[in-house]
C-alpha cells in the first residue's frame, strides 16, 4: 500500500533485531512466525510467538498524508500513523487481568513477568505486523458541537483475531501526543488509569457490554494535573493501560466526516463498520444504513438500561464516548451510585447535572439524534423518514427493557399489570430513605419471604433495614409479596437463587477506588490486585471481599468523596 514507505526503516524485515534487540517482540528473520493475528494452538508463553495486524483498518482507508506528530487539524483520513511515546523513567506492571491474556489474547499469564510484555504494554516497543494509529473523530461535549477531537493520548497498536475467530483491536491510553492532544500531554495519571482498569473489568464480570483492560503499568514520570479544575495543579504519575475492543469506533467517528463534507469516506468507513460488525445486515441491500441505525437506537437503549441496573453512571455521555457497538467505552469521571439518587452525578464538572444518572436516557436519545445527523446526508427522504420513525421507537425501547431488567431483579416472572408501580414504588422508597442501591436489591435476594412478610429484618440486611424506615415499606412488601406469589410454579429458595445471579454484591464503588488509588500512589498495589479479583465473581458471597468489608455501608468519609475530573 502507498502508505507503507512511510514505516521507519526499523519496521523493515531486515532491521527487526535494530527494533527488537536480541530477545525482542519479533522473532528473529529464519524463525517460524504466525501470520498476523493467526491463532496459535496453545497460548504463548513469549510475545515473540504472537503477532498483530493493522492492515485491516489501514487497507481500506486513505491515512493522513503528514507524518510528523504535531497537534493540526486533520481531514480527508480515518487515521493518523504515529508512534507511542515510552516513559522516560523507569515502568512498573501494576496489574493485568488474567482472564483478558488467557482467554482473549491467548498470551499465557507467564508472559507478564518477561521484560518483552513490559516494553510492549508501556509503548516502549512496537510488536510485529503493528503500526501504531491515532484515530480521528469529532463529537458534540455537554450538547455543543465540540470540532475535532481524536485519540489526544491513544494509540491503536493492532488488531488480533484469537483462536475463537474473535477480532480485538488493542489500545494503549496514556501513550503520548497525537495530532489530536490539542493542549494535552498526551497522558494519563495513575489515579484514572487504575479505575479504568478496575471498572473495565468490573463491567464486563457484571453482564454489560464493555471495552476490556490487559494491563496497568505505572512510571515515575512526572505529569500536572490540576484534578479538579479549581486551580489546585499537582504533581501525578503517568500510566499507561492497554484495553480492548471489538471496535473503537464511536458515533463522533462518523460526525467528523458527515460536518466536514467527507461523504464519500463517510460512506465508506459506515461500509467497513456494517461489514465487519453487523453481519446480519446485507451489503446489498439499499436500506442497509437504516437498518444500522435501528439496531444502534435498539442497542443503546439495552446499553443505557443495563448501566440504570446497576446504577452506573458513566459521566461523559458525549457523542465521542458513545460506541458504535454500543458498548461501554472511554472510563473518565464514572461511578456506581450508593444511596439511590436519580439526581447523582459523578462528574464534578458537570455544574448544569446534564450527565446525572436519571437523565442518561435522555442523553442516549440525544446523541442518537446526532448519529442520524450525520447519517442523513446518506439516506434519501424516504429513508429519512422512517429514520426518524425508528429515532422516535427509543423511547418505547428503553422503557421495555428497563422494566425487563427491574423486573428480573426482583425475582418477578410473568405478566402483570402492576409491574412498573411495584417497581416505581420501591425506588420512591429507597430515594425518601437514602437507601443503599446495589444492597438494598442484593439483601431482597438474600432475606425470606416469612422474615419479610413479618418485617423482621435482621441486623445483617442494614440497606433494607434503611428502607424499613419509610411510612410506606410495610405496603411495598405487602404488595411485593403478593405478586411473587403468583410466580407460577415458584418457590422462595428458587426466587433468592434466580435474585442473587442478577444482584451484585460487590461493585467498584468510589471510596474503594478511591482507597486502591492512595495506596498505589505510595506503591502499594495490593488492593488494586484484591478489587480485581473480587470484581471478577461480583455475585458470589467471598471472604477476602467480606474482610475487606466491600458490602458493608460505605465508610462516613466516602460521602464527601469527590470523583477526580482530570484524567
Amino acid at each position: 500500500m502507498w502508505w507503507r514507505p512511510w514505516l521507519p526503516a526499523c519496521l523493515a524485515w531486515g532491521c527487526v533485531a535494530a527494533l527488537c534487540g536480541s530477545r525482542g517482540l519479533c522473532p528473529a528473520p529464519n524463525a517460524s512466525r504466525p501470520q498476523p493475528g493467526q491463532c496459535p494452538r496453545r497460548r504463548a508463553a513469549e510475545l515473540c510467538a504472537w503477532a498483530l495486524s493493522s492492515d485491516s483498518l489501514l487497507d481500506p482507508f486513505p491515512v493522513d498524508v503528514i507524518q510528523e506528530n504535531y497537534v493540526r487539524n486533520v481531514r480527508n483520513c480515518i487515521f493518523s500513523v504515529v508512534y507511542p511515546t515510552p516513559f522516560k523513567s523507569r515502568v512498573r506492571l501494576v496489574a493485568v487481568s488474567k482472564d483478558v491474556l488467557e482467554n482473549i489474547l491467548d498470551l499465557d499469564i507467564s508472559v507478564k513477568g518477561s521484560s518483552d510484555f513490559l516494553e510492549f504494554v508501556s509503548g516502549g516497543k512496537v510488536i510485529f505486523g503493528s503500526v501504531p494509529l491515532a484515530h480521528r473523530y469529532g463529537g458534540h461535549q455537554f450538547g455543543s458541537w465540540a470540532g475535532q477531537l481524536g485519540d489526544g493520548r491513544a494509540h491503536l497498536i493492532g488488531v488480533y483475531t484469537n483462536r475463537h475467530g474473535d477480532r480485538w483491536e488493542l489500545q494503549l491510553k496514556g501513550s503520548g501526543k497525537t495530532p489530536y492532544s490539542r493542549n494535552g500531554d498526551g497522558r494519563a495519571v495513575l489515579r484514572s488509569s487504575v479505575r479504568e482498569f478496575l471498572c473495565s473489568e468490573a463491567m464486563h464480570h457484571l453482564g454489560i457490554p464493555t471495552s476490556r483492560a490487559a494491563s496497568l503499568v505505572v512510571s515515575d514520570d512526572d505529569v500536572w494535573r490540576d484534578q479538579f479544575y479549581n486551580g489546585n495543579i499537582k504533581k501525578e504519575r503517568g500510566a499507561i493501560v492497554l484495553r480492548l475492543a471489538k471496535s473503537w469506533f464511536r458515533i463522533g467517528s462518523l460526525e467528523i466526516l458527515a460536518h466536514s463534507g467527507e461523504l464519500d469516506l463517510l460512506r465508506r468507513l459506515l461500509d467497513f463498520i456494517i461489514q465487519e460488525h453487523f453481519p446480519s445486515i446485507a451489503m446489498n441491500d439499499s436500506n442497509r444504513y437504516l437498518e444500522f441505525f435501528s439496531t444502534v437506537v435498539s442497542e443503546t437503549a439495552n446499553l443505557i438500561s443495563l448501566w440504570m441496573s446497576v446504577g452506573f453512571a458513566h459521566g461523559v455521555c458525549n457523542t465521542d464516548n458513545f460506541s458504535l457497538l454500543s458498548i461501554t467505552i472511554d472510563y473518565g469521571p464514572f461511578g456506581f451510585m450508593d444511596s439511590y439518587d436519580p439526581n447523582f452525578v459523578p462528574n464534578t464538572s458537570d455544574d448544569e447535572r446534564r450527565y446525572k444518572i436519571g437523565n442518561q436516557a435522555s442523553v442516549g436519545l440525544f446523541n442518537l439524534s446526532k448519529l442520524l445527523q450525520a447519517l442523513k446526508p446518506l439516506l434519501d427522504p424516504r429513508q429519512k423518514q422512517l429514520a426518524s420513525q425508528i429515532l422516535e421507537g427509543y423511547g418505547e425501547h428503553y422503557h421495555s427493557r428497563f422494566t425487563e431488567l427491574f423486573k428480573t431483579k426482583l425475582g418477578l416472572l410473568g405478566e402483570n399489570e402492576n409491574d412498573n408501580y411495584l417497581i416505581a414504588f420501591l425506588l420512591k422508597i429507597m430515594e425518601d430513605t437514602k437507601a443503599d442501591f446495589t444492597m438494598t436489591f442484593r439483601e431482597l435476594s438474600e432475606i425470606t419471604a416469612d422474615q419479610l412478610k413479618e418485617l423482621h429484618i435482621p441486623e445483617e440486611f442494614w440497606a433494607l433495614q434503611d428502607l424499613g424506615k419509610h411510612k410506606l415499606f410495610s405496603e411495598w412488601v405487602t404488595m411485593y409479596l403478593l405478586r411473587l406469589n403468583s410466580n407460577n410454579g415458584d418457590s422462595d429458595a428458587k426466587r433468592r437463587t434466580r435474585m442473587a445471579t442478577v444482584n451484585p454484591r460487590y461493585i467498584l464503588r468510589n471510596w474503594m477506588a478511591e482507597s486502591a488509588v492512595q495506596k498505589s500512589n505510595l506503591n502499594d498495589f495490593s488492593e488494586v490486585q484484591l478489587l480485581e479479583q473480587v470484581l471478577q465473581q461480583p455475585f458470589q458471597r467471598q471472604e477476602a471481599a467480606e474482610r475487606a468489608g466491600y458490602s458493608l455501608r460505605p465508610p462516613a468519609w466516602a460521602r464527601h468523596l469527590k470523583v477526580s475530573c482530570s484524567s
